[in-house]
């Protein structure tokens, strides 16, 4: 599996925090995720470009990692 890696380079791992580095329309809901929000405890998915989580009120999201830092 290759690595996984944030917005700067950085490697990521299942269990890791992230950080939003842009304001994202959640798709089906109305809620926007904004920039700066923490995210804990991501999952990795067979796509290294992807991650999954479970944000403030949003369960079972899928994010992209070119819109997310390590916290």
């Amino acid at each position: 599996m290759t690595d996984v890696r944030d917005s700067n380079g950085t490697i990521l791992k299942d269990g890791d925090s992230v950080t939003l580095i842009k304001d994202l329309k959640v798709k089906g809901t109305s809620t926007t995720l904004k920039r700066g929000t923490l995210v804990k405890n991501i999952r990795l998915t067979d796509d290294p470009a992807e991650i999954e989580c479970n944000a403030e009120k949003v369960k079972g999201l899928v994010l992209r990692t070119e819109f997310l830092k390590k916290a």
